[in-house]
């Protein structure tokens, strides 16, 4: 069975172009020029993947992205012609996993799917729960609990905090986080890092107390460090 993607771009010139190269890599694309069509779509039908634009009728991108990730683990890439860091961060914090920028290279695009793709499949068969005091972290369910809590968190946030527990005591450069959690062909700023190291810290918030915290190591980058 085909994978399905949903193109929500309301270009109709470029999601014409998109549902070509994708339609000959072996997918089933379903194409909308309005964000709350998309959404309401999604509802009904999840597909396997989401490419979003982020300027869109009805409701853009951004908002999409929001709802998505409220209820679902389906893998996002946004598609702009914003090239600003600051919407690629906005992006990766409201949970996408990849941003490309307009105009790109249909191969570039497809490159980039199927490295999505396949991450999401390898979290398919995770570990089990990582146990610290006061925090259970699970790839299973998506789940985090802080000092008895659940703390919901953006796929891409937990999954660094699971990298990094799971590694407990040993030291990451962003670089080397970057190709672990996002993916070796991951193609955004090192900065990215810091902004989800920064939203894990301010989540688990005296973390120390449980005898655990996440601790920069200057000059290099960052650590699970347990005491």
């Amino acid at each position: 069975m085909k994978q399905v993607i949903f193109v929500v771009d309301d270009d109709q010139n470029i999601a014409s172009l998109i549902r070509l190269y994708l339609e000959q890599a072996e997918y089933e694309v379903k194409h909308f020029a309005r964000g709350d069509e998309a959404l309401a779509a999604f509802r009904s039908l999840e597909p396997d993947l989401l490419l979003l634009d982020i300027m869109l009728p009805g409701i853009d991108g951004w908002d999409i992205c929001r709802e998505v990730r409220k209820t679902s683990k389906v893998p996002i890439i946004m598609l702009s012609a914003k090239e600003e860091t600051f919407d690629k961060v906005k992006s990766l914090e409201l949970g996408a996993d990849d941003y490309i920028t307009k105009p790109f290279e249909p191969k570039e695009m497809i490159a980039r799917i199927k490295a999505v793709l396949r991450r999401s499949v390898s979290v398919v068969n995770p570990e089990e729960a990582l146990r610290f005091p006061g925090l259970s972290i699970s790839l299973t369910s998506y789940e985090v609990i802080f000092d008895g809590q659940p703390t919901p968190m953006p796929p891409k946030e937990l999954e660094l905090l699971h990298f990094l527990a799971l590694h407990q005591n040993q030291v990451f450069t962003r670089e080397q986080l970057l190709e672990k959690v996002w993916g070796f062909d991951y193609f955004g700023d090192s900065r990215t890092v810091d902004v989800h190291i920064k939203r894990l810290r301010e989540k688990l918030p005296e973390s120390e107390r449980f005898g655990w915290s996440i601790r920069t190591v200057w000059s290099v980058g960052y650590k699970f460090e347990i005491k």
